[in-house]
């Protein structure tokens, strides 16, 4: 009996102890600024805590078929072009100014990627033929970005994908997207102020007013995670596809919100923001502070987009 009794006082003991530790630990990730990520699909962050900012080493998925997700940091940055960032032949950059500080306070996810079409698929998979089932133009699906998909086909897929995992995914604002494209840089592109077809996919025909030269004009898209991630782990932010945001289309930033929020006063609600420039583009269009618009309803294969989450305090 009283053996007994020193083993169960041995391992309420251990289990305590395991306790303490545990906690110890989630203290220091914390003071460190990690992010606690509670999904078994976690690469590269021991325990699921995850450093904002390491999106080149660390990232997580909710589920098998979902997007892989970054996390980035806290920040602020302006937005917006100064008056002299050349822009595309014969374009107004009015659409780009007036630059303004936004400041972003809180740590969020965003894909890696473009959402693919093997992604897409898995949603098709699920829901069965009620989902939008877009073609791939011939050039594959996999690892592909899914085209040809409307701003209201992607809030459809947000919505099953929320409620398949439990988790608030959404698409960026206008704010986060230009935020998350620069990384940290405040150049036209996270790279710098010159752009060849070896560091994007656009149309190798036209070389950038600010700098490059002529090269490859691939006339489709690359396979999501192609090319050069930026310095928070994602890829193709300028070329491949146009991505939607989560904004309705002004044609300024007078009045536009400086918390990172999305733009959903005035304006048209059918009409909202694409970022980021496509594989048949301009080179001018691919700058971190570009913007565009299109119609709810429109489909293209140009257009995909790329996902957040709001992650849990």
């Amino acid at each position: 009996m009283e053996k007994d009794h020193m083993e169960i006082s041995d391992r309420r003991l251990e289990a305590e102890e395991k306790e303490r530790q545990a906690k110890a630990a989630a203290d220091l990730h914390r003071s460190e600024g990690r992010v606690k990520i509670d999904t078994a699909f976690v690469h590269g962050a021991a325990d699921g805590w995850i450093q904002p900012g390491n999106g080149q080493t660390e990232w997580f998925k909710d589920m098998d078929a979902g997007p892989e997700m970054v996390v980035v940091r806290a920040g602020k940055f302006v937005m917006g072009s100064p008056k002299d960032e050349p822009g595309p032949e014969g374009l107004q950059l009015g659409a780009e100014s007036p630059q303004r500080e936004v400041t972003l306070a809180k740590p969020f996810a965003v894909g890696r990627c473009a959402v693919t079409f093997g992604e897409w698929d898995a949603y098709i998979a699920d829901t069965g033929s009620e989902a939008h089932k877009p073609q791939d133009q011939g050039w594959g699906r996999g690892r592909q970005p899914v085209i040809n998909v409307s701003w209201d086909d992607a809030q459809a897929y947000i919505s099953w994908l929320s409620d398949k995992t439990k988790q608030s995914y959404r698409l960026l604002t206008e704010a986060e997207w230009e935020y998350v494209a620069r990384a940290g840089t405040n150049t036209p592109f996270w790279w710098g102020k010159s752009i060849t077809p070896e560091q994007a996919n656009y149309n190798g025909n036209y070389v950038y007013e600010g700098g490059g030269s002529e090269g490859q004009f691939r006339k489709k898209t690359v396979p999501v995670d192609n090319l050069e991630a930026n310095p928070w782990g994602l890829y193709n932010v300028h070329g491949n596809i146009w991505e939607w945001c989560e904004d309705i289309w002004h044609d300024s930033y007078n009045g536009a919100p400086s918390d990172g929020s999305s733009w959903l006063q005035d304006g048209e609600t059918s009409r909202r923001v694409v970022r980021g420039g496509s594989w048949g583009g301009n080179p001018g269009g691919l700058r971190s502070a570009f913007r565009n618009w299109f119609s709810t309803d429109y489909r293209n294969y140009k257009i995909g987009f790329r996902l957040a989450r709001t992650l849990n305090p």
